[in-house]
């Protein structure tokens, strides 16, 4: 895995954990955030080749989706 892709995850991470605080829902393991974090990294990506979009705001979009789900 790639320097920039484990940023990218990292930060998929980190918002990931705010969004379940934010809702006050409990945290799931890393490893499940990591699971979580790596699909939205990934879906980011197509989505940002397939729009032309900027991959942050896809992050941010998906996460938030994910939350609710």
């Amino acid at each position: 895995m790639g320097f920039i892709r484990r940023q990218e995850i990292q930060l998929a991470i980190k918002f990931l954990v705010w969004q379940y605080q934010k809702a006050n829902f409990s945290v799931p393991e890393h490893s499940t955030l990591e699971q979580q974090a790596g699909k939205i990294v990934d879906d980011a990506h197509r989505i940002a080749r397939e729009r032309g979009s900027n991959v942050f705001s896809i992050i941010k979009e998906l996460a938030s989706d994910l939350k609710k789900n």
